[in-house]
């Protein structure tokens, strides 16, 4: 029967540190800010307004944008 992975905690990975060289430490440094850095870059993707176009269309089938917009100003009064 295949035996269950543990997960390593945060704990874990602290004390890992202390057994590790200096220049193992640095490594590990740029390794953690190499994958930081691009997953900040991947939430930093920017959208155009221009994805937006079409959406709810269907929505508005079968309503005339006139009347509508009489109804709306109507409504304000």
């Amino acid at each position: 029967m295949p035996r269950k992975k543990k997960a390593i905690t945060y704990e874990d990975y602290v004390k890992g540190l202390q057994g590790l060289e200096p220049e193992e430490q640095l490594s590990l440094i740029e390794l953690i800010s190499a994958r930081l850095k691009q997953n900040l870059r991947k939430r930093e993707e920017r959208h155009s307004i221009l994805e937006l176009e079409g959406l709810g269309a269907g929505i508005w089938q079968g309503i005339d944008p006139q009347d509508y917009i009489t109804k709306e100003r109507e409504s304000w009064d």
